[in-house]
């Protein structure tokens, strides 16, 4: 869990769930980028720690990180994150399926908090996560006009449901040609076969049958699996998205 104190707690109109709010908003004179991050019960301190130190070396400008959590652990009572970020149902998971709530949510009662308390600005908006967090940010890439016009999918769990947001994205190219965003793909060489091969099948689906205005970066990380690859991919992808 994270050692920060929640900045405050926001209550969702669109899921009835009470979330709690880690932010992190430089001292320096905004408006600043801002980046939505999921599971920021377990993520945020080293999304700051990655923001922070990149902007202290200049790579990056100061950026609002902004962390979405539950204040209960995973698979506790409390944590949703298997509703939340899942564009489907999974089989024996009864609850799942909810990110066409949950996404609202970010991109409406969320962000007005949020524009509201801080100095962001709108045309600089990322959304990060990790593992099913992942899955919530391609959920989110992938409609006619996505909110945030940066995204970063570390190890994302693209296996869910069959595969299902592979065809969510297909069906997207289907009815358009272009999406005007910039997406980062990040992963853990030590991640397994499964979680490289999903990526692997994504990343080819892109090239394949590329969106005109999509930016895909990515990188894999020597030494680092599923459970240590989330603070170094996001180091890489602030650098690269934001640099």
């Amino acid at each position: 869990m994270t050692k920060a104190k929640a900045a405050f707690t926001s209550d969702s109109k669109e899921t009835g769930t009470s979330y709690k709010i880690y932010v992190d908003e430089p001292k320096a004179k905004g408006p600043h980028p801002v980046v939505f991050l999921m599971d920021g019960d377990f993520f945020f301190d080293a999304a700051v720690h990655a923001s922070r130190s990149l902007a202290e070396e200049g790579r990056i400008p100061p950026t609002v990180i902004v962390g979405v959590g539950y204040g209960a652990s995973f698979g506790e009572p409390g944590n949703y994150r298997v509703r939340d970020y899942t564009p489907t149902s999974g089989e024996g998971e009864p609850l799942s399926g909810g990110a066409e709530k949950f996404l609202p949510y970010l991109t409406g009662t969320l962000w007005k908090e949020v524009a509201g308390r801080y100095s962001v600005k709108s045309s600089r908006r990322m959304v990060a996560g990790h593992s099913l967090g992942s899955l919530l940010v391609l959920y989110a890439l992938f409609q006619k006009e996505p909110f945030f016009d940066m995204a970063v999918a570390s190890a994302p769990s693209i296996f869910w449901d069959q595969r299902s947001i592979l065809g969510v994205a297909s069906k997207l190219r289907d009815r358009q040609a272009d999406l005007n965003a910039s997406l980062y793909l990040g992963v853990g060489e030590e991640d397994s076969p499964s979680m490289l091969g999903d990526l692997g099948l994504l990343q080819k689906q892109l090239i394949d049958r590329p969106f005109k205005g999509l930016t895909v970066k990515s990188g894999a990380f020597a030494g680092f699996d599923h459970f240590n690859s989330a603070p170094v991919v996001f180091k890489a992808a602030l650098a690269s998205l934001l640099g």
